[in-house]
């Protein structure tokens, strides 16, 4: 009987001194994990990170370490672990490739809040839609268009393609051409454009607006016309300078000739 009992206490104080290292491991692993992530999301956040890539890599990074520290602990229990890294690097695998393109969109919206080639408000074009941002998530991007549609884009499509943004710089040039008749005066042309855009308080002195001729078209003496303005006044000044160049061109007696050919008859 005091065998037995010797051989059960043997067994307590040795699987007891497992359990209570296995307990260390998990509680103090445990610990260290979530000091690990809180720094790693204040380090993101000195880095002025997105808030939402900050808390998805900090509970990503928490709970994946978490797994590694409770096969730790079991190891130390005697429980055979190489099985269960197996299952875990199968299972990552499988899940890898199952969600090979949300994986891409994951990688390429963190891009896009890491590196932020547009942000909430800006007008771009991407991914063959062009719109206003309303919010840049993990997965997708949302645009409003110009005529109010709601376009959910992956971003991986818009990471693979050229962006342009068009509210990144403060000041836009708009590029428009004039054609005139061959028989009008070009520099009283010149002097009307001049005054239709001098008469705008929304056209920048600075960069000079350029008016010059740029080709001699087949109906027509086309000018081109590329004032300065703020981004947010671009639609705004482009209908009403087209607008009053047309009227301008009228009071003044310059044409804006239709396509037009001439024909000769030979007998």
């Amino acid at each position: 009987m005091e065998d037995k009992f010797a051989a059960i206490q043997t067994l307590v104080v040795q699987y007891g001194i497992k359990v209570l290292m296995a307990l260390v491991i998990f509680i103090v692993g445990k610990w260290v994990i979530k000091r690990l992530s809180a720094m790693l999301e204040k380090l993101m956040e000195k880095n002025a990170i997105d808030p939402a890539i900050r808390h998805f890599v900090g509970s990503l990074t928490y709970y994946g370490l978490l797994i590694f520290v409770c096969i730790a602990a079991l190891g130390q229990l005697g429980v055979q672990t190489a099985s269960f890294v197996a299952i875990i690097g199968a299972a990552g695998l499988a899940v890898g490739l199952a969600l090979q393109g949300s994986l891409s969109n994951f990688a390429a919206g963190v891009l896009l809040l890491i590196f932020r080639p547009f942000k909430v408000g800006d007008f771009v074009e991407a991914a063959g839609t062009a719109g206003v941002i309303q919010s840049i998530q993990i997965f997708t991007t949302e645009l409003h268009t110009g005529d109010n549609k709601k376009v959910i884009v992956p971003n991986g499509r818009i990471i693979g393609d050229n962006i342009i943004n068009y509210s990144a710089n403060d000041t836009r040039r708009i590029d428009l051409v004039f054609g005139i008749g061959y028989q009008d005066d070009i520099d009283a042309a010149r002097r009307v454009l001049e005054e239709v855009l001098a008469a705008d308080e929304r056209i920048l002195d600075d960069p000079k607006p350029v008016i010059a001729v740029v080709a001699l078209a087949d109906s027509s003496v086309n000018f081109v016309c590329r004032p300065w303005v703020k981004s947010s006044d671009y639609w705004p000044v482009h209908f009403s300078v087209t607008e009053a160049v047309k009227k301008a061109f009228d009071a003044n007696g310059i044409s804006i000739p239709f396509p037009q050919r001439d024909v000769h008859l030979h007998q």
